[in-house]
Parts: C-alpha cells; structure tokens; sequence
C-alpha cells in the first residue's frame, strides 16, 4: 500500500510554496518583456479595458510552457539551499536518506508538472496563440485615438496633416489651425488656414467634424507640370467652414482564421498531418517542375529556316550537333539565334527563380512547422532537466533565499536560452538538421544536470569555492603560514634532552641534500620528464620536521611557540616531475609550451625549497639556544 511519509510532505510543502511564488514572478517578467514589444502598438489607440484583459489572459496563457522551467530552477535551488543553510539536508543524510530518496516526491511532482507544460503547448497553447495574434493585428489595425499636439504637424488622420499653435483642452477650441489634404494628391494639395477651429468625433466614431472659422482656403485648379511656369489655383475667404472627413477609430475584429495556417496555433497531429501534405505537395511540384524543365528548358531548338526546321523536329535533339549548325548559319542569322537564346535565358531564369522562391518558402514552412513540433517536447522535458540542475546545485551550495540562487538560476536559464535560441533558428532556416538544433540544448543540459546530480549525492566539494582557491594557490607557488599557539591541555611534554641531537641532525641532513641536488641550479629538462623517481629524501626530512614541530608544539614556552611558527610549510612534490603517471610527464616534455610552463615552475619552486631548508637550518639553531637557555635558568 502506499503511504506518504511525514517528510515527504515536509519536502513538497517547503517546494510547492516557494514554486508557486517563483512561477508568478517569472510569469510577470515575460508578460512584461513581451509587453514591452508591443507596447508601440497599443499605446494611443485608446483599447478598452476587455480588449487589453484579453491581450495579457492570452499572452499569459502562451507564456506559462516558458515561465515553467526558470520557475522550478529557482524553487529548487532556494529550497534544498535553505535545506542546506538549515543543515536539515545534513540531518536528512545522518538519518540514512540519501539525495534521491528526498528528491524521489518533488521528482513524481515535477513529473506532473512535465504533463500540464505539455498539455499547454498542445492543447490550450496554440488556442491562446490564435487568440493573441488576431487580437494584436487587430490591435495594430485600429486607428490611434485623435489627440492633436500643439506646435508640431499631426498626420495620423489619412491623407492630411494638420498643425495647431494653441489648443484650450477646456473647451476643445483650436487657435492658428493649418491643414494640408492630401487627398487627391501631393500636386492638388488643399491648403487651409484658419484663426480658430473645433475637432469632433461622430457618433458612429468613424468620421471627424470639423469646424472652421475665419479663414482662407488654396486649391490648384489643374495638375501642375514641370513645364508649366504659373498653375491657376482658388482662393476662398470664409467666416465658416464645415467638413467632414473619414476616420474610423472602432476597434474591429479581424477573422479568426487568419492565424490558421500558422504553426504556433497547432497541436501535434494536426503539425504532423500538416508536414506530410506539405511534404507530398513539395515532392509533387518538384517532380513536375523537373518534367516541364526536360521539356522545355534544357531542350535545344535553334531558330533556323523553316525546312530546316522541319528536318530538325523529325530528328531526336541527340541526333545533331547544335555547335555545327550555328557554325553554317548566316550572320544574320546567328544574331537572331543569339538574341533568342538570351532572351529564353532570361526569361528561364526569371521562371525559375519564382518557382525556387516558391520552393523555399514552402521548405521554410515546413521546417517551421517541424521546429514547433519537437518544441513542444523539448520544453516539456526542460522542466524536469531544470529540477536535476537546480535541486543538486542547491545542496551543494547550500545557500538560501533570494541572494546567490537567483543569480546561479539567472546564469542558468541565460546559457540555456542562448543555446537553445541560437539551436533554433539554425533549424528553421534549415543551417542544420531539424531535430538536432531543437534538442541541441536538451543534449547540452541532461549530462550537466546528472554530473551534478552525482556529484551531490556522493557529497562531491565540486563547487566549494574554498577548494578551488586552494587549488590556484598550490600551482601559483602562495602557502599558508604556521599559526601555533598555546595549548590548553599538555598530555606529555617535549623531550628537551633528546631534541638538540634529534634538531641537529635535521640540519645537517637539510644540508646534505641542498649540496647534493643542486637546488640552486637550472634542473635537466630531459632527465626531469624521464626520471619517474619519487624524492623519499625530501618526504623523510619533511616527515622527520612535522614530527618535531608537533613534539615542540606541547611546550609552555611562549618564545618558543613562536619560533615554530618560522618552519615553513615545504611541498614535498613541488620540485620534482608534477604528475605521478609517467606517460602524462613524457608527454608534456614533448610538448614544448606545455613542458616549458612546468619546468620553470619547477625551477622557480627548487630555488624556493632551498631557501626553505636554509629556514629549517635557522630554525632549528635558534630552537636549540631556547632550549640551552632554559635548562640554564
């Protein structure tokens, strides 16, 4: 029987809270991008409150498959971050449970989640698309609303532009009114000028009353040429005028089906049913295409005379050598020949590339409408790749809130769009394989998703900055200092007679091996990357020093401690080949950039050593008169 642990519930809770936060932030930031595309177009059309209700329920609708994916990336990073911060994740792992088990109830809810982004992209999705573009193209068509600026000419009422100086926005009244009609052309323009003047609508709101007074009014009587030097035009003087002009300012509807052979506002069989007649219809077309150019275009019929002509037409065009023909025509003839042969050239190539043109528009669409279809997967299963990046990541950074997994989930979903996007139009315009470009991304993001995966649940420091920084400073030659300090508790104190020998002898053997190896010289490239000698001497008086500094360590002595601090901390393997697998050594001495880099590393790191063992030397004389100083006291 199946039974949900208290836990369980504990998980989906902490999840599903921060989930349904984080996916209304993320619907808002793309409603507001794509807002913001189009803000141009509804800006001034005075649109009435249901028509922008259904402009954003629409975009939220087809925004919702995208919004998905960032939102559980974020929710799982911030919720196994804040598991982390708590260190629940960590009591959770004490307890026996490992990284699956307490994913294994968000899995079978992301799951769910996987099913209702599909379910959006093939069923409510291309409904909501339909939807949105008819109703911004109907947006785009509507006429802006009259709002005529003062001092500046207005010319969103077809075929005139008019240009008011003052304007009472009391009463509406229009003061130093010009007006150009353009009406019946830019060279029979209508000029009007008057002191004063109203704007109305019509009760219908498809035409504007205008009312003019005290004005003049010009009009060419007839089109002016360029030959012409004077063009009788009307003068007019009047007290009032009145005029009507077409303005349709209501918001109409386009049809529906406009948008009906777009594939945004498909669902998968109706995709699938569309490629494949698209499909026979290209093959089709081709193959006919091909017929009529066997036909007619690569068929060779020179303009002779006509008994010549009736000779040729009986004999098959791979009977005669055209070139010997041409060759025993006239001049005339051959001009004539030559002319009509450029001619059928032309009008060849014009006749083929519309029906290329055709042909790749067709192609272009198809390939659309196979992008649309694999879309439909590939951001379904985001969901569930986004989760096995965000909820490992989080473990592993174990940082909470709203701070750094933004930022990570930011980076995240960047790289992912960037890819993806890029993957996309290089399918649609057909650069690369459909499916390869539409799952480009999904193929980049799964591995990173199951490395990460992984490395949480084997409790991998992947990402623990503190040991990268450890990393940089061992190549880069930077060493931590000694920070000995007084003991609280001494179970067994040092042995003062035994160490002055013990010291002493440290030294000398530091000194024999600085003599012997020739720290201070340039080491043999060859011998350095064929010698795979571990260096046991350098181990030993390191081993045989970090022995003595914990014995020297248990003592009281102050001025002691703090001369321990002056041993250096001496990498033993520093100085010699740096990888332990020969073959990697070999190889990158026959590398010579690579080899070069490591051997003056290596150089640089030897001559350090030596000054290392002049600091042991040192060290250890002045521990030994501490010591002699003491036992005289």
């Amino acid at each position: 029987m199946l039974r949900i642990k208290k836990l369980d519930i504990f998980i989906l809770k902490s999840f599903g809270l921060l989930f349904l936060g984080t996916f209304f932030i993320c619907l808002f930031i793309f409603m507001m991008q794509f807002l913001w595309k189009y803000v141009d177009d509804m800006v001034g059309k005075g649109l009435e409150m249901d028509v922008l209700a259904q402009f954003f329920f629409y975009s939220a609708l087809t925004l919702v498959p995208i919004s998905l994916p960032l939102a559980i990336l974020l929710a799982a990073l911030i919720t196994f971050g804040n598991f982390g911060e708590r260190f629940e994740l960590l009591a959770m792992k004490a307890a026996g449970i490992s990284l699956l088990q307490i994913m294994r109830p968000l899995i079978i809810f992301i799951g769910f989640i996987c099913c209702v982004s599909f379910y959006f992209q093939n069923v409510v999705g291309p409904k909501a698309q339909a939807k949105l573009w008819t109703l911004l193209i109907s947006i785009r068509q509507k006429s802006p609303e009259l709002d005529i600026p003062e001092g500046v000419f207005y010319d969103q009422i077809d075929g005139y532009n008019l240009y008011v100086k003052h304007k009472n926005r009391e009463t509406g009244m229009l003061y130093d009114v010009l007006i150009y009609n353009f009406e019946n052309g830019f060279e029979n323009a209508q000029i009007i000028k008057a002191d004063s003047g109203r704007l109305e609508m019509t009760g219908d709101k498809k035409h504007l009353y205008l009312h003019l007074y005290s004005g003049e009014q010009f009009e060419n009587l007839k089109s002016q040429n360029m030959s012409q030097r004077n063009v009788p035009y009307r003068r007019e003087t009047f007290r009032e005028k009145h005029a009507i002009i077409e303005f349709n300012s209501d918001f109409n509807m386009v049809d529906s089906d406009i948008m009906s052979g777009q594939s945004s506002s498909k669902n998968m069989r109706q995709l699938n049913a569309d490629i494949d007649s698209m499909k026979h219809y290209n093959d089709s077309v081709g193959r006919a295409n091909f017929n009529v150019a066997m036909k007619s275009t690569y068929m060779v019929v020179p303009n002779l005379s006509k008994a010549d002509s009736a000779k040729i037409e009986e004999t098959p065009p791979y009977e005669y050598n055209a070139d010997s023909l041409f060759n025993a025509s006239t001049l005339a003839n051959k001009k004539e020949i030559i002319a009509s042969a450029v001619n059928r050239a032309e009008s060849a190539a014009s006749d083929w590339g519309f029906k290329s043109f055709n042909m790749a528009l067709s192609e272009t669409n198809i390939r659309k409408h196979m992008t649309a279809w694999h879309e439909k997967l590939t951001m379904s299963l985001a969901c569930m790749i986004f989760f096995f990046i965000g909820a490992p990541l989080g473990g592993i950074i174990r940082k909470g809130g709203l701070g750094m997994p933004v930022v990570v989930s930011v980076l995240i979903f960047i790289v992912y769009y960037i890819i993806n996007n890029t993957s996309y139009k290089m399918a649609r315009d057909g650069k690369w394989i459909v499916w390869m470009g539409m799952w480009t991304s999904t193929a980049i993001l799964a591995p990173l998703g199951a490395f990460l995966t992984y490395k949480a649940n084997s409790d991998s420091v992947v990402l623990n900055a503190d040991a990268y920084i450890s990393w940089i400073k061992r190549v880069i030659g930077i060493r931590s200092v000694r920070h000995l300090s007084r003991k609280e508790v001494v179970i067994e104190d040092p042995d003062y007679i035994q160490l002055p020998s013990k010291l002493r002898q440290l030294s000398d053997d530091c000194r024999n091996y600085a003599r012997l190896k020739g720290l201070t010289h340039a080491p043999n490239y060859f011998r350095l990357w064929m010698e795979d000698k571990e260096d046991k001497d350098m181990e030993s008086i390191n081993q045989r020093m970090e022995t003595l500094i914990e014995e020297l360590s248990n003592s009281k002595s102050g001025i002691l401690l703090s001369t321990l601090n002056n041993y250096p901390i001496i990498p033993v393997r520093a100085h010699i080949s740096p990888f332990r697998r020969p073959w990697i050594n070999k190889l990158c001495g026959i590398i010579f950039p690579i080899g070069l880099f490591f051997y003056i590393r290596i150089w640089r790191f030897r001559i350090r050593l030596a000054k290392d063992l002049e600091c042991v030397v040192k060290t250890n004389n002045d521990i030994c008169r501490i010591i002699e100083s003491q036992k005289n006291l």
